[in-house]
């Protein structure tokens, strides 16, 4: 086989971290359907809850499968915690751009803000959060 994801092991990793995203990514567009559809909340609004609730589900699947982390959780928790409130901003900053301003369709904008939310969150995780190497 000429190309194999174990010759990337970057490339590799980033694939574990976006499938593992999608679990995560799953829980932020169902709440961001519930939040707008049924409770009539901003698609911004229920885009940030649905965000809160699925860095939880990506927490703890990338500390156990994506890194394999040895790392306590209080340090490890508290550096991908911190990515991702960043994440977190950059997400409805986009989402209340988008769709409140440009007025895109809400999922339009929300497929751009997972976009650019997972290549922030892969990088942090990757080079800080999970990171064995002493910055």
């Amino acid at each position: 086989m000429l190309f194999s994801l174990k010759n990337f092991p970057l490339l590799r990793q980033f694939v574990h971290f976006a499938a593992v995203g999608l679990s995560g990514t799953s829980v932020q567009y169902l709440s961001l359907w519930i939040g707008v559809t049924h409770f009539l909340i901003s698609a911004p609004v229920a885009s940030a809850v649905g965000y809160l609730f699925g860095s939880v589900v990506n927490y703890l699947m990338n500390y156990l499968f994506t890194f394999r982390s040895n790392k306590s959780h209080k340090e490890t928790s508290i550096k991908f915690f911190s990515v991702v409130a960043m994440g977190w901003c950059i997400n409805l900053l986009l989402m209340s751009i988008l769709v409140n301003y440009l007025q895109w369709y809400y999922w339009v904008a929300q497929i751009m803000a997972t976009g650019i939310g997972l290549l922030w969150n892969f990088s942090g995780s990757k080079w800080w959060a999970f990171s064995t190497k002493r910055i």
